[in-house]
């Protein structure tokens, strides 16, 4: 095998772990949906997170009583760098939770399934290019 070879590698290891996020994240969200208990909540306030370029992240903290009475408080998984009204401090929200752990949760027209949508379609073509081009080269005369 020539080292060009092992260039092909770099693409199908990106695919491949772009992949396996998007499909995790696809089959949690599918199984909050299937499973998940839906409660009314407010944003008690917003974790702020910076990346490495300085961006800023605004990820809101939801608080409700799930229903065997337990209080709960989490924050998204998903940022935004802008707050609409809709989730400003004391909105009132609609959350789907995992009755079992309730820190597996959405937040109703927050999080989105865009972004594990777009893993996966990323993740799938690198991923089918790099196995094509290396099928091709191995088989190629």
């Amino acid at each position: 095998m020539e080292r060009v070879w092992l260039f092909s590698f770099i693409p199908l290891t990106i695919g491949v772990v772009f992949l396996g996020f998007g499909v995790y994240g696809l089959r949690r969200a599918g199984a909050l949906r299937r499973t998940g208990l839906i409660a009314e909540a407010r944003i008690v306030r917003h974790d702020v997170r910076r990346d490495d370029e300085g961006a800023t992240f605004y990820h809101p903290v939801a608080a409700w009583t799930a229903r065997d009475g337990r209080r709960c408080e989490y924050s998204s998984r998903f940022g935004r760098g802008i707050v609409g009204n809709d989730f400003c401090v004391g909105a009132r929200v609609m959350v789907r939770y995992d009755p079992q752990t309730p820190n597996r949760f959405t937040i109703e027209g927050w999080d989105m399934r865009t972004v594990d949508l777009l893993f996966t379609v990323l993740g799938s073509t690198f991923t089918a290019g790099a196995v094509t081009m290396l099928l091709l080269r191995l088989f190629a005369p």
